[in-house]
């Protein structure tokens, strides 16, 4: 299999460029032999081609931006969902697209059979890749090497995804290192998770000499580290870590693109929040705005504004979060609550500054104190401001631990950018109709923290 894995990058790349050109093919069969047939001033040969280029770019750019290619790395069914869906954008922007250039709304039937033969072509490439991928490479036998803290969360994840990863043994730093190291030798891959710098560092090293595939859960110094700045001034290389979240004029543009997607944002969405409004209100006579402090950049407080997604009384026993299957959750709310449409009036709070388009998850003062006495570092989220979606938002669950959360919000901060931003609010898009973005924590949890008592 290590034979193999030098020529995976080569195997992928060929899998892609055969998905594009069957549907970039089908798109120009479609546009030759109709649109370019009906539209009043016809295109010549270079401006079809400019047309049928145009679909192949958009094409690559939303697959590329939900993650369509990646058929060893995503489960099957999520990269049949990253393709249909990349596959929807895209014929949606072309079908408008052909509307202008025809200067009237054009017949959508051939874009909506091209879409349906598109789709059987995709779940006919999802399998035949996928088993031709497994085919070469097999799941790696993998030993995970680990502290005090149980690693069973982690094992349970890896084990979810048995055709990637093969956890075969489990040991101990108190073996020894002498212990580790011949153990090591005898698996394709190694686990390192929650080990001291010093005994990771020497693993690290070791599995480097011995060309040893390693995975490791990063630490918050990890990750404050990767977002640092390299500097060869002299011979000795050094790295600079600023730790002041974003800079001037990296805040200036944010601030201007909150402002203009917000307003955008607040008109297309007003005809949906005003028939939410009207089912909260029918449903029990009750408010339809849900009012709570929140915590936003260097510990500022502001009121977020919600849709009332639950029963009116829900927190008479106290503040908690959202559980699996919530008796709170009233029947409307549950659908809002899938979709996120419950946090639409969340636009108002970015309008006017309270929070940003992309950034971490505002968290009540009360939640962020407790997770404070396990994660003292948790307030290293408030760098920045809040945000409507952000990357624990996209790459995390509701009921992600607290931890992992702020390993996810540390990682937007120290590598910020424009283009982050907008991979983000486009990614937002692909976890709207995902259930497990959106499920709750369990019913002995009152935070996301893995033990009751949050300690």
């Amino acid at each position: 299999m290590e034979k193999n894995a030098q020529y995976k990058r080569i195997i992928l790349f060929f899998e892609a460029i055969i998905i594009l050109a069957l549907q970039t093919g089908a798109f120009l069969f479609v546009w030759y032999e109709y649109y370019s047939r009906v539209i009043p001033l016809p295109y010549w040969r270079r401006g079809n081609w400019a047309v049928v280029g145009l679909y192949a770019i958009v094409l690559l750019f939303f697959s590329r931006m939900y993650g369509a290619f990646k058929v060893g790395y995503l489960k099957v069914t999520d990269v049949l969902y990253s393709q249909i869906l990349s596959l929807l954008c895209v014929n949606f922007i072309t079908y408008f697209q052909i509307c202008l250039i025809g200067r009237w709304f054009m017949n959508p039937f051939p874009m909506l059979w091209l879409t349906l033969a598109d789709v059987a072509v995709i779940i006919i490439w999802v399998i035949t890749t996928r088993f031709i991928y497994i085919k070469l490479y097999p799941p790696r036998r993998m030993i995970l090497i680990h502290g005090d803290r149980e690693p069973d969360a982690l094992i349970e994840k890896m084990n979810a995804r048995r055709d990637k990863y093969k956890i075969c043994n489990a040991i101990h730093i108190e073996e020894g290192t002498e212990a580790i190291q011949a153990a090591i030798l005898d698996y394709e891959a190694v686990i390192i998770c929650d080990v001291p710098s010093q005994i990771r560092n020497r693993i690290l090293k070791f599995c480097f000499v011995k060309s040893k595939r390693v995975y490791m859960t990063p630490k918050i110094s990890d990750i404050i580290i990767r977002g640092s700045d390299s500097i060869h001034l002299f011979d000795t290389p050094l790295l600079l870590s600023r730790n002041q979240g974003l800079t001037a004029e990296q805040r200036v543009i944010k601030r201007a693109a909150d402002i203009i997607i917000s307003v955008l944002g607040i008109v297309v969405a007003s005809p949906f929040m005003m028939i939410i409004a009207i089912l909260i209100k029918a449903y029990d006579g009750g408010p339809v705005f849900y009012r709570q402090e929140r915590v936003t950049k260097d510990g500022e407080r502001f009121q977020i504004y919600k849709f009332r997604s639950m029963i009116t009384d829900s927190e008479k026993s106290g503040a908690r979060l959202a559980k699996k299957n919530d008796e709170r959750v009233t029947p409307i709310g549950k659908v809002l609550r899938n979709i996120h449409f419950d946090e639409l009036p969340q636009l108002f709070n970015i309008l006017q500054g309270h929070m940003s388009i992309v950034g971490p998850r505002p968290e009540r003062e009360a939640i962020i104190s407790e997770y404070e006495e396990e994660i003292p570092e948790f307030r290293f989220r408030l760098k920045v401001k809040a945000g409507l979606t952000g990357y624990a938002q996209v790459f995390g669950k509701y009921n992600t631990t607290p931890y992992d959360k702020l390993k996810l919000d540390m990682y937007y901060i120290e590598n910020y950018s424009i283009w982050l931003d907008l991979k983000l609010m486009f990614m937002t898009f692909k976890i709207l109709f995902q259930k497990e973005n959106s499920e709750g924590v369990d019913d002995w949890q009152v935070t996301a923290l893995t033990k009751e008592s949050g300690k």
